[in-house]
C-alpha cells in the first residue's frame, strides 16, 4: 500500500474517529467506505442492483447490466474522493496483489473524461507469471485472469475503489485462494442442504461461517529497526530470554497500556469504514503481544476480511511507532501467535447446525452435523494438518499452549458421555422404549449439558466450543481461506456420503429417517473414537498413544505437506469439484518452494548477523578483558596477577569458546546450504533445508545468546529481549 493511499485513509478515519466520538456509536458509519447494500440501492438502477444479488446467488450478470453497474459504481467512488481502482485478489504469496488504474480517460478530441464500464469491473488481464504458479504457467505464457466476485463487496481503502477478484491461469486453473474457497463454499452448501432437509423442508441454503481470532505482537518501531531479523524475517533468530517473561501471568487480560490502546482506538476505525465487524480486544499471555477478534462473517467475507485487517494493521502501526509482527513465534520462550479458526454452519432459516436447542428433533440435527465433522477430521486428520503447515508454525506448534502437530478432536467429558450412549444404539429398527430414551434422556437433554459445558483444552488442534468447532492451530499469518478450503471440502464430502448411507437405509432396510439416522451416527462415532481426545497434548504419553491410535504426528512442514499429493486427498478435492490434480500438486510445490526460501533468508540473515554483530561486538569485549588481565600483571608483577586474574582467564576462555563456535557453524551453515541449493528436487531440498540447514540455527543461536550474557551491555550491539517485550 502506497504511502499516498494510506494517508488519504488515515485522514477519512480521523475524520470519522471525530464523528464517532461525537455520536458516541461506531454503527453509525459502520460500512461507510463499502459499496453495500445500502450504497448500491443508492447509486444503481432496480436492475442492476438486482442482478449484483443474483450475481451473488451464482446468476450470471448480462454484460449490459454490468456497465450499469461499473457506472453506479464508479460515481459512488468519485463521490468519496477516490481516483484508482484496482482488482483486489489473493495470490499464493499469502498476501495480497493489486495493479492500480486510474478513472481518467482522455477522449478521441483530447478531452479528459473519467471512465470505469463493465469490461473493467469484471475483468482484468494482469501478468501471471510473476506470482507462484507451481508449474502451471510458463514464464512465456504470462497471461491471467482478475474475474469479479461479486459476493464480496467492493470498498474503498485511501483514494481507491478496490474490487474482490478471483485469479485464474489463461487456460483456468486457480491461481489463488480464493478461488478454491469458493469452490469449498458451494460444495458443502450444497451437501449440508440436503442433510439439513432431513429436518426441516424450508432449507434451501447452508452458509459456512467464519470467525476469526488475529493475535499478535506490537514492539517499538525504532526498537525492531535495530534487529535485521526482525526487519528481515519478521522473528528474532537470536536473543537471550529477558529475566521476566510470562511466568506471572499478569498480561493475559490485563490492563491495555495507554499507546497500544490509541493504535487500538484508530485501527478500529479504520475497520469500521471498510466494513470489518472488529468487537473484541484484549492483552494475550505473552508481554507485548495482543488479540482483535470481529463478530461472525459468511466465510468467504470473513476471510477478506482478515486479509485486509492485516494490511491496515502494518499501516496503523507506522503511525503509531509500533512494528506489528505476525509472525508465529516471534520471541523464543513465550507464546507463540495463533489464527483461531471459529468455524459453523448456518441455514438460510436462520439455524445454527451446531447449537442445539430444546426440542430432541433440533438436538438430533445438532448430532448430525456434530458427528460428521469430527468423522470427516478423522478420515482427513493429514490433510488438515497440512492446511497449517508453514516455515513459521512450525515454531509455534507443540508448545506455550499452542496446539501439538497431531490432530485430534476435543468434545469436553459430557458431550464424551452422550457419543458413548449413542454408540449403544440399537443395530436396526428402535423399539417405542428405545426411541423414548434416546429422545429424552440422551438427546434431549444436550442444552443442559451444553449449557455449563465450560470444558476448554488449549493442547488442542480441533475443539468444540458451546456451538462452534475452534481450528486452533491455524498459525497468525496464515490466509484463512487455505484451512478454511480444506475444512468445508472435507466436511461437505462427509456429509455426502451420510446422506447415501441414511438413504439406502431407509430405502432397502426400511427403516425411519431417525432411526437410519441414529444407526448411521453409531457407526461413526466408533470409526472415530481414535481422534477423541480429552488430555494433555503436550504429553510424551499422548505422542506415544497417538502413534498406536494410527494419528500422523509431522512435526516440520515437508512432512506435514506430503499429505496433500496423497492420492486419497487429490480424489476428495476432485470429487468435491474444489481443485483439480493439476491445482493441488502445484499449490505443494508452491508452499515446498515457500518452506526453502524462507529457511534460506533466514539462514542468510543468520550468518550476516553473527558475522556482522555478535563475532565483532564478542571480540571488542574479548579485548577489553585482554587489556584488563594485562592491567593487573602490570599492577601485581608476574608472581601474584595469576590469582586476581583467574576469573577473567576464565572468562576469555568461554568468549573464545563461543566465538569459535559461531563462527564455525555459520561457516558450515553457509556450506551445507550450498549442498541444498544445487538439489534440483524441491522435496529433497525441502528435506535438506529442513534437517540438514535448519538444525544449525539453534546451536549458533545458543552460542550467540550465550555471548549476549557476557558482552558489556553497552557493547552489544543487538537489541535485547527485554527492551523488546516491555517497551510500550
Amino acid at each position: 500500500m502506497s504511502t499516498f493511499r494510506f494517508r488519504a485513509i488515515e485522514k477519512a478515519a480521523s475524520r470519522s474517529a471525530v464523528k464517532v466520538e461525537e455520536l458516541g456509536r461506531k454503527s453509525l458509519i459502520f460500512g461507510d467506505h463499502v459499496f453495500n447494500d445500502k450504497s448500491m440501492r443508492q447509486f444503481l438502477t432496480p436492475e442492476a442492483y438486482q442482478a449484483v444479488k443474483n450475481a451473488q446467488l451464482g446468476i450470471k450478470i448480462d454484460r449490459r447490466l454490468a456497465d450499469y453497474i461499473a457506472l453506479g459504481m464508479k460515481e459512488w467512488a468519485l463521490s468519496k474522493g477516490v481516483t484508482h481502482y484496482t482488482h483486489w485478489f489473493q495470490p499464493l504469496t499469502g498476501t495480497t496483489a493489486e495493479k492500480h488504474d486510474a478513472f481518467f480517460e482522455t477522449q478521441f478530441d483530447g478531452d479528459p473524461v473519467e471512465q470505469f464500464n463493465g469490461g473493467q469491473l469484471v475483468q482484468q488481464e494482469p501478468d501471471a507469471s510473476s506470482f507462484p504458479n507451481g508449474g502451471i504457467r510458463n514464464t512465456f505464457e504470462a497471461r491471467g485472469y482478475t474475474a469479479w466476485d461479486p459476493t464480496s463487496p467492493a470498498f474503498i481503502f485511501g483514494s481507491t475503489l478496490c474490487i474482490p477478484t478471483v485469479f485464474i491461469s489463461y487456460t483456468g486453473e486457480a491461481l489463488d485462494n480464493k478461488t478454491p474457497l469458493l469452490k469449498a463454499i458451494n460444495a458443502i452448501d450444497d451437501a449440508a442442504t440436503e442433510v439439513a432437509r432431513y429436518f426441516d423442508k424450508n432449507v434451501k441454503k447452508v452458509t459456512p461461517t467464519l470467525g476469526w481470532e488475529q493475535e499478535y505482537f506490537l514492539v517499538d518501531a525504532a526498537l525492531a529497526a535495530s534487529r535485521p531479523d526482525i526487519l528481515t524475517t519478521g522473528r528474532t533468530l537470536l536473543g537471550h530470554t529477558a529475566a521476566k517473561g510470562q511466568q506471572l501471568d499478569d498480561h493475559y487480560f490485563g490492563s491495555i497500556p495507554t499507546r497500544v490502546l490509541n493504535y487500538m482506538h484508530d485501527l478500529e476505525n479504520h475497520c469500521i469504514l471498510l466494513g470489518i465487524p472488529v468487537k473484541t480486544r484484549h492483552n494475550e499471555v505473552a508481554p507485548n503481544q495482543f488479540e482483535l477478534a470481529p463478530i461472525f462473517e459468511e466465510i468467504n467475507l470473513a476471510v477478506d476480511h482478515n486479509s485486509l485487517l492485516m494490511d491496515v494493521m502494518k499501516k496503523v502501526a507506522e503511525k503509531h511507532h509500533f512494528k506489528v509482527l505476525f509472525h508465529e513465534k516471534p520471541f523464543k520462550g513465550v507464546n507463540g501467535s495463533g489464527k483461531h479458526n471459529n468455524w459453523s454452519l448456518a441455514t438460510d432459516t436462520g439455524i445454527n447446525l451446531l447449537s442445539p436447542s430444546k426440542t430432541p428433533k433440533s438436538n438430533l440435527q445438532f448430532l448430525t452435523f456434530f458427528i460428521n465433522t469430527i468423522k470427516a477430521v478423522n478420515d482427513n486428520e493429514e490433510l488438515l494438518r497440512s492446511a497449517i503447515a508453514s516455515a513459521s508454525n512450525d515454531h509455534r506448534l507443540g508448545a506455550n499452549e499452542a496446539p501439538p502437530a497431531i490432530v485430534s478432536v476435543f468434545i469436553g467429558q459430557q458431550l464424551t458421555k452422550v457419543l458413548e450412549e449413542l454408540k449403544e444404539v440399537t443395530d436396526g429398527k428402535l423399539s417405542p422404549e428405545e426411541k423414548t430414551d434416546l429422545k429424552l434422556n440422551v438427546v434431549g437433554k444436550i442444552p443442559d449439558v451444553l449449557l455449563d459445558n465450560t470444558d476448554r483444552n488449549r493442547t488442542s488442534p480441533f475443539a468444540f466450543t458451546g456451538n462452534k468447532w475452534e481450528f486452533r492451530a491455524v498459525g497468525s499469518t496464515a490466509n484463512c481461506a487455505g484451512p478454511m478450503t480444506v475444512l468445508n471440502t472435507i466436511v461437505a464430502k462427509q456429509l455426502k456420503e451420510f446422506k447415501i448411507e441414511v438413504d439406502r437405509l431407509v430405502e432397502q432396510d426400511g427403516l425411519k429417517k431417525d432411526e437410519a439416522i441414529f444407526n448411521v451416527l453409531r457407526e461413526y462415532i466408533k470409526q472415530s473414537e481414535r481422534i477423541l481426545f480429552e488430555g494433555d497434548g503436550y504429553s510424551k504419553e499422548w505422542e506415544e498413544e497417538a502413534a498406536r491410535r494410527g494419528l500422523s504426528n509431522h512435526k516440520t512442514t515437508p512432512e506435514a505437506l506430503k499429505a496433500k499429493v496423497y492420492p486419497e486427498s487429490i480424489a476428495v478435492f476432485e470429487e468435491m469439484q474444489v481443485m483439480t490434480k493439476v491445482e493441488v500438486e502445484a499449490r505443494y510445490e508452491i508452499e515446498l518452494e515457500e518452506y526453502v526460501k524462507r529457511i534460506q533468508i533466514e539462514g542468510r540473515v543468520l550468518g550476516d548477523i553473527a558475522k556482522n554483530h555478535v563475532i565483532p561486538t564478542a571480540i571488542k569485549y574479548q579485548n577489553l578483558v585482554i587489556e584488563n588481565v594485562k592491567g593487573l600483571k602490570e599492577i601485581f608483577g608476574e608472581e601474584e596477577y595469576r590469582e586476581y586474574a583467574e576469573e577473567q582467564m576464565r572468562m576469555l576462555k568461554k568468549i573464545s569458546f563461543h566465538i569459535a563456535q559461531v563462527n564455525t557453524k555459520v561457516a558450515e551453515m553457509v556450506d551445507q546450504r550450498k549442498i541444498a541449493n544445487a538439489v534440483e528436487d524441491i522435496e529433497e531440498q525441502a528435506k535438506m533445508y529442513c534437517h540438514v540447514v535448519k538444525p544449525y540455527f539453534d546451536i549458533i543461536r545458543y552460542h550467540s545468546d550465550k555471548l549476549e550474557m557476557m558482552v558489556d551491555n553497552e557493547l552489544w550491539t543487538l537489541t535485547k529481549y527485554r527492551e523488546l517485550l516491555f517497551t510500550n
